[in-house]
This record gives C-alpha cells, sequence and structure tokens, in this order.
C-alpha cells in the first residue's frame, strides 16, 4: 500500500470560490474533484460573490 500514499505537498489545490483561500485535495473529494468550487459548508452556504455581511 506505499505506493498509493501521496505526500501533502504533492496534492492538488484549488481556490475556493467564496473565500478565495486555497484548499487541498481530500479523499472524500476523489471521485468530484472536477466539481469541487467551495472549501466548507459554510462557503457553500454563502456561494460565491455574496462574501461576509454582503446579504
Amino acid at each position: 500500500m506505499p505506493g498509493k500514499m501521496m505526500r501533502k505537498e504533492n496534492l492538488p489545490t484549488k481556490t475556493c470560490a467564496a473565500c478565495g483561500r486555497p484548499f487541498a485535495w481530500r479523499k472524500k473529494w476523489a471521485r468530484d474533484w472536477d466539481n469541487v468550487r467551495f472549501c466548507s459548508d459554510r462557503c457553500r452556504g454563502q456561494k460565491a460573490g455574496k462574501g461576509p455581511g454582503k446579504g
């Protein structure tokens, strides 16, 4: 199994559409990584463009 392990620095990253913070790939997103846009449930609830205190 050691051949399947990825180092943290080698994980792909994206920028959150709501808060703009970078976030790294997680195993639970493996099947949907292309569709993942938000770093957390909180950001998904805010959606893009609203930002803190704008809605």
